[in-house]
């Protein structure tokens, strides 16, 4: 636990309004997490495991095509050698293409036989070639190579095919709740049409807009409060933004969007945005005429499979290196401090997500209110020299190695931090919920600016949404390079 100071700045003040999100205080009022009248953190809504493990399907459908192309080559080509990179390939080339994400509507599979036709092909010829260059006594010739393709793009298109046909029949019986936001008079005249079509799958429950209209019919929802009410209430998983084109006058610009998406993704919705230029997709992605685009969230959109992928690849060998340290610290805290080596807290993770941090223990608190709701102080006398020593080195944040494989956190992120004080921060501070947008992390942009212990959480802030907004992995390596650098002279906390 480090020891943090909260600077006393004036409450950033209720919420806004839904149609002002043009400013910049705006759009980080607009991040703040939601609040019930007990102060309390409220979490965003839980995604239904069939919405968080759309993918799989999808994916398994590009694994199975994969293995019947191997099964039209010689048998001197079935072997999983040759089909494991083809496997990678395609199924890489298809995630980075966007086609194993939720379409915006039930879509067909006509439209993505392209995409899914140049994808298989590449994965095809860059593996054709490099079994040519590394085993020539392996060579793939053209027919069969050719045999193996058309094989690959018929079967992913009859099975992807089956998916989508029974996620078309099931969002027509099941329809998603949505919230339509823009101008009331145009959102109405939207939302009236998507209840006339049910195809779609999608169901507005409620009107996001500047002001009310007096109107009969959905209720009109003019400030974050009343979105966050309505969204539990109705297990909303959809927002659609209304652009210009479509008849609204709010939220155009792209400040407003910004603002808008962080809004409803904190609550566990998929934004989409309706009209305009940029709303073009295949041509099934269209909601009664208006094109549809999926307005991904900033993380997802950058790569978090990379920056998952860099976790697993670095802490797990920096567990198993760092086993012999791991023991002397805790026979030191066993030693100097008694049982209970570890430290369990519960601590603020990605949209909200609660979960157990570890860390070597350094000093026992008082009671469990202590430990939920009051700092630790750096120099605090009840701390054992061998705790002083952990807590000066960051030696006592090692077990968080295994928050790291578990996915709890990743190795660069925003500090995580304890649901009282995450409620009283976003409170204070605008714009310290948006922090949630990423994982949390071991190290962070703020750390290695020395914002750490006795410093700013405004400060902290302001660089952990910084480093979210211009997020690379790149980022993450000097981020951890300059992370190790600092522990040759710690400073700790």
């Amino acid at each position: 636990m480090t020891t943090e100071s909260t600077s006393v700045n004036p409450s950033p003040g209720p919420w806004p309004v839904a149609g002002q999100f043009s400013g910049r205080a705006s759009l980080a009022s607009a991040s703040a997490s939601p609040r019930t009248a007990s102060d309390r953190l409220a979490l965003p809504v839980r995604r239904p495991l069939r919405e968080r493990y759309a993918a799989v399907p999808l994916v398994a459908a590009d694994v199975l095509a994969v293995l019947l192309a191997v099964g039209v080559l010689s048998a001197a080509h079935r072997r999983w050698e040759l089909a494991l990179p083809v496997v990678l390939l395609v199924v890489a080339l298809d995630a980075r293409a966007g086609l194993h994400r939720p379409a915006a509507l039930p879509a067909g599979v006509l439209d993505e036989v392209p995409a899914l036709a140049a994808r298989a092909g590449i994965a095809w010829c860059v593996t054709a070639a490099a079994v040519a260059a590394y085993a020539p006594a392996l060579v793939i010739g053209p027919l069969r190579l050719c045999a193996a393709y058309a094989v690959q793009v018929t079967a992913v298109f009859v099975v992807r095919g089956l998916v989508l046909a029974r996620r078309r029949r099931t969002a027509r019986t099941h329809p998603r709740s949505a919230l339509v936001v823009g101008a009331a008079g145009p959102a109405r005249r939207f939302a009236a049409a998507l209840a006339q079509h049910p195809e779609y799958g999608v169901r507005p429950v409620g009107i996001v807009a500047p002001r009310a209209d007096g109107e009969p019919g959905l209720p009109v929802l003019t400030t974050a409060e009343e979105v966050h009410r309505a969204v539990i209430q109705n297990t909303v998983r959809d927002a659609v933004l209304l652009s210009s084109d479509a008849g609204s006058d709010a939220g155009s610009g792209e400040g407003s969007e910004d603002g808008l998406v962080a809004l409803f993704q904190q609550h566990g919705c998929a934004t989409w945005r309706v009209g305009g230029e940029q709303a073009g997709g295949p041509m099934g992605d269209h909601l009664w005429g208006f094109g549809c685009r999926r307005l991904v969230p900033l993380g997802e959109r950058r790569g978090l499979t990379a920056k998952r992928a860099l976790d697993v690849a670095l802490a797990g060998p920096a567990l198993a290196l760092a086993l012999p340290v791991l023991m002397a610290c805790a026979l030191a805290v066993r030693i100097a401090d008694g049982p209970g080596v570890l430290f369990r807290q519960e601590r603020v993770g990605q949209n909200g997500r609660l979960f157990t941090l570890l860390k070597f223990r350094t000093l026992k608190p008082a009671d469990e209110t202590e430990s939920a709701t009051q700092w630790s102080i750096a120099n605090d006398r009840r701390m054992s020299p061998a705790g002083h020593f952990l807590r000066k080195t960051s030696l006592d944040e090692l077990p968080q190695l295994w928050n790291v494989l578990r996915g709890d956190m990743s190795l660069v992120g925003p500090r995580p931090e304890r649901p009282y004080f995450v409620a009283q921060f976003s409170r204070i501070h605008a714009g310290y919920a948006a922090r949630h947008r990423m994982p949390v992390g071991l190290t962070g942009l703020a750390q290695v600016h020395g914002l750490r212990g006795d410093t700013s959480i405004e400060d902290r802030c302001r660089f952990d949404n910084h480093y979210i907004d211009h997020w690379s992995l790149w980022q993450d390596v000097c981020i951890l390079l300059r992370t190790a650098a600092g522990l040759v002279r710690p400073t700790g906390s």
